[in-house]
């Protein structure tokens, strides 16, 4: 049995290089990450760090340049294209700030489209299990409608809708808010901490300062390195305001944070 099957995510040395005209542009920098079963995760960090990068890492859309990624215990990394693609219908839902629903087809037609190329349900349970799935974001009233008759916070759920077609543990997210207002960015998060209340996981890439603070456990991404929430400062030399003394780089487990948390 794989060692990491305990951890729902498991980020191990992760390097990530790029070759840009003047050179290789280093991205990610031995990155580790451990995310459990249940957890809800924000990513945080300035444009061009390396956030997206990661979420590329763990769903399977880039490869490391060198380190190890796990997905329910599988490694990813070592997947063909074609087990990826199957596997990350299966087992991750990614939410992209741009929605990217089909504009030809209904909202119900987009959200049986997983399950359609992973052959998940029977073809006859599929437009049913569709429309429990959009009752559930609340846009059972729009299923038949084409994506561009929605506004944008309806196409994020029903985005969010077509995510969670073949049931998958892991849900990425990109931005997932960055399009929307704040009040429907708002009803929207409260839709993914509903999702994470149930048992789902959640990773989630954010610049939005006030949804950041709702979210239970925080990491950053500076110049390619991460780090849990407010140890960077620490972690360079440098202190930072109502800073604990006891931060420290992104290498402990979730638990351990946690314990010293409640502490």
């Amino acid at each position: 049995m794989n060692e990491n099957n305990h951890h729902l995510v498991h980020v191990d040395g992760v390097v990530k290089n790029f070759q840009g005209p003047a050179g290789v542009i280093n991205v990610l920098k031995s990155v580790n990450l451990t995310v459990q079963p249940g957890e809800f995760v924000g990513v945080r960090g300035p444009s061009g760090s390396g956030k997206s990068t990661l979420i590329n890492m763990i769903t399977g859309i880039d490869h490391p340049t060198s380190g190890k990624v796990s997905v329910a215990g599988e490694a990813i990394e070592k997947m063909s294209e074609n087990q990826l693609a199957r596997f990350r219908g299966k087992h991750i839902g990614v939410i992209f700030q741009f929605f990217q629903l089909l504009p030809t087809l209904t909202v119900a037609e987009n959200v049986m489209l997983p399950m359609d190329f992973c052959r998940m349900w029977k073809p006859r349970e599929r437009p049913e299990r569709a429309m429990l799935l959009l009752e559930q974001v609340g846009l059972a009233d729009q299923a038949h409608k084409l994506p561009n008759t929605l506004s944008g916070g309806q196409q994020q759920r029903a985005a969010i809708a077509r995510a969670l077609a073949n049931d998958p543990p892991l849900l990425m997210g990109d931005e997932p808010t960055g399009n929307l207002d704040s009040k429907t960015a708002d009803n929207v998060f409260t839709l993914f901490a509903d999702l994470v209340a149930k048992g789902k996981t959640f990773i989630m890439v954010t610049h939005d300062v006030e949804l950041a603070k709702r979210i239970p456990r925080l990491v950053e991404v500076y110049d390619g390195v991460l780090y849990e929430q407010g140890t960077r400062m620490k972690d360079e030399g440098g202190t930072t305001e109502g800073q604990s003394e006891e931060g420290e780089k992104m290498t402990a487990e979730p638990q351990d944070l946690r314990e010293r948390t409640n502490a």
